[in-house]
Formats: structure tokens, C-alpha cells, sequence
């Protein structure tokens, strides 16, 4: 599967980041790329996602950079923590087990 990414970035950025600074850490679950993301024209055609920036976290599957966030879009089903190195996609959740993608 390719993947270009595109990021936006807010103004609110940073002020939303001093918000949360004494927020545990995430817990991560793997998701299946296949269904988290629309392949409209095939599985091996290049798509692009629009990312809202960094997050705090380390991709746990390859442990390069940090992971991206990707709200839904059009062919995106679902929000998620995309890994640019190794193209893995990640829930997240609090460690009360709340979602952390959601609002």
C-alpha cells in the first residue's frame, strides 16, 4: 500500500499540546490498513492523506519518529495514528480504556 502525506497545521496547535502535557500515555492497537482506509482504485494505487501532525507517540512496530495523526476524509473510515516509516495504522486509547481519537 502507498501513502503520500499532506499535513495541515492549526493555529491552536500548540495551546492544545500544553493542555494535555499531564496525560498518561496512549495505549496503541494496530489496525488493518485494508480497512481502515478506501482503496477506490485498487489496493496498490498511491493514495493521499491529509495528516494533522505529530503526536507524541512512537510507532511501536518500527520505533521510527513519531506517529501522524489521520482524521477521517474521503477515503479514510476511520480516525488513526498512521506510521509514514513502516505504513502501520494505530488506534489509540486512554488507559481507561476510553478512546483517545474521538470527540
Amino acid at each position: 500500500m502507498n501513502f503520500q502525506l499532506s499535513e495541515k497545521r492549526t493555529q491552536h496547535e500548540s495551546a492544545s499540546r500544553r493542555q494535555h502535557e499531564h496525560v498518561d500515555a496512549l495505549v496503541l492497537s494496530e489496525l488493518n490498513p485494508l480497512v481502515v482506509v478506501d482503496h477506490l482504485d485498487g489496493e496498490h494505487t498511491t493514495l493521499t492523506l491529509l495528516t494533522f501532525g505529530n503526536v507524541r507517540e512512537v510507532c511501536p512496530k518500527c520505533q521510527q519518529g513519531n506517529l501522524k495523526l489521520v482524521l477521517r476524509q474521503t477515503s479514510v473510515r476511520m480516525a488513526h495514528l498512521f506510521c509514514a516509516e513502516c505504513e502501520s495504522c494505530f488506534d489509540a486509547r486512554y488507559a481507561d480504556g476510553a478512546p483517545a481519537l474521538t470527540i
